[in-house]
């Protein structure tokens, strides 16, 4: 729902204490003022700690440093007359047990009077659950990142294309207008103009606001799916559907891909193809520590995978990466933490179902046996590709990106053919592994070539994963066939 239209629901169905969760305190201000026009004989008073209410002349001063007398002075406000009075960071105060009962004392009084709470995050005490309604602000819309674009290029005096204009919209979605015009200021200062120069600064922007959420963490990434060996198939896939996030491919009717699920063996590339994606689609890359989402206080792992949903819908477009997702949720049958993963389970799976947002998921599991059915359903992704022990011929191709990426100039001389021919069963992790391993031998023999034979004598000397965990494997490869 509308931010404004649920708003103004709430105060036309008399919910008295409303509590909004936003740091952006001025464009909150400004929306309310908004939504009051149309409300011609409505007055509006603003509250905080260090200044009382300060925006009518007549009130101003009042509650300094007193938060029960901003409450006190707000119940007594004539009833006749409607009123919003929007206490800034009253959440530090909800806990005393005279703001405690006030609050619920004003909540069966008030009818035509509205107390509204901002507050950066819910911190809500028990006893105040139901007396206080709680909505979100949502971060600026297309349109308003837009229309503020234009007002900061209009005051500069800049010439932008109107493509260029979609294409810093599009980067910027995420972040509160005001980083926005930091971010503006910061390119004016630093380039004096506005070119391919703002994609990095604002990275970074976005980089600082997702690290601090704790759940998710930024990645950025210079692979790029030419340097992995092999995975043709989801190759294609991925060319094909590189282009399904621009303007041009929603007015051409596209659906939003969803996501795809990648199992395989360990070390076979599935890290490194969500980092490529990521990478060669030019999204930012947001990895989920699921671990992170499971706080200790009743209610607060439910919030946090709520949270996470609504950064990724802000972020987006972009790419949500979920490492080793089979390990996440292995129990989520069991009743041991009294429903928590499974609730949190089930927030995440309808959210893959349902959402229509451009935010591309990728997750990655070793072992589908762990994978409840739930997640594997049609629906959840578009696709799920099962990453295999890489063949002869695609060794072949991990040896030469390999020994290409160290010996730019002389790689051609190594019997690639023949290391591919004896490396049966070794991973894409464990191949690089090899080589790092006979460079240390030659290193260590004073010797400044690196030869086949070093690599050859690395092979003869290790044991692949895949002979060591042989049931594991052959499980695995029996499910998918």
């Amino acid at each position: 729902m509308n931010f404004l239209k649920e708003l103004n629901t709430l105060l036309k169905s008399r919910h008295s204490i409303i509590y909004i969760t936003t740091s952006e305190e001025e464009r909150l201000q400004y929306n309310i003022l908004e939504l009051l026009k149309e409300k011609s004989n409505w007055t509006f008073n603003t509250w905080d700690f260090i200044r009382g209410y300060y925006n009518n002349p007549n009130d101003k001063g009042v509650g300094i440093r007193n938060p029960l007398k901003a409450l006190e002075f707000a119940e007594d406000q004539c009833n006749n007359s409607p009123a919003i009075f929007i206490l800034k960071d009253f959440d530090n105060f909800l806990s005393d047990i005279s703001i405690t009962r006030k609050i619920k004392n004003i909540s069966y009084q008030f009818k035509l009077r509205y107390i509204i709470i901002t507050a950066s995050s819910v911190k809500i005490p028990t006893g105040l659950e139901e007396s206080i309604t709680i909505i979100n602000f949502p971060l600026p819309s297309e349109d308003e990142i837009r229309g503020e674009l234009i007002n900061l290029i209009n005051l500069t005096n800049k010439n932008l294309s109107t493509e260029l204009i979609d294409k810093i919209v599009s980067s910027c979605q995420g972040l509160s207008l005001e980083k926005i015009r930091r971010i503006f200021a910061r390119i004016l200062v630093e380039y004096n103009d506005i070119k391919s120069n703002y994609i990095n600064i604002i990275l970074e922007e976005k980089k600082q606001v997702i690290n601090k959420t704790q759940i998710l963490e930024f990645y950025y990434s210079a692979e790029k799916l030419s340097t992995i060996g092999g995975l043709n198939n989801l190759k294609k896939w991925l060319s094909i559907r590189s282009e399904s996030f621009s303007k041009k491919a929603e007015l051409y009717g596209l659906s939003t891909p969803k996501g795809l699920l990648l199992v395989g063996v360990q070390g076979t590339g599935k890290t490194l193809t969500a980092k490529a994606i990521a990478n060669e689609w030019k999204m930012p890359l947001l990895k989920l520590d699921v671990g992170k989402l499971f706080g200790g206080l009743v209610g607060e792992s439910e919030l946090k995978i709520r949270q996470m949903i609504q950064i990724a819908e802000a972020m987006a477009p972009c790419i949500i990466w979920i490492d080793e997702i089979d390990k996440a949720f292995t129990g989520i049958y069991s009743q041991s933490d009294s429903g928590t993963t499974g609730r949190v389970f089930s927030t995440l799976t309808t959210w893959l179902s349902e959402k229509q947002s451009k935010v591309f998921i990728i997750a990655t599991a070793n072992n589908l046996d762990l994978l409840p059915t739930e997640l594997i359903r049609k629906g959840r992704f578009d696709e799920i590709f099962f990453v295999d022990l890489p063949s002869k011929q695609e060794r072949q191709s991990i040896f030469e990106i390999l020994l290409k990426k160290i010996r730019p100039n002389t790689y051609k001389n190594y019997d690639i053919k023949y290391l591919s021919d004896i490396s049966n069963q070794y991973s894409g992790a464990e191949i690089e592994q090899l080589i790092m391993e006979a460079m240390y031998l030659a290193y260590s023999e004073n010797r400044g070539k690196l030869c086949t034979k070093d690599i050859i004598s690395s092979i003869e000397n290790s044991i692949p994963l895949a002979c060591t965990n042989q049931s594991t494997i052959k499980k695995l490869q029996e499910l998918v066939e």
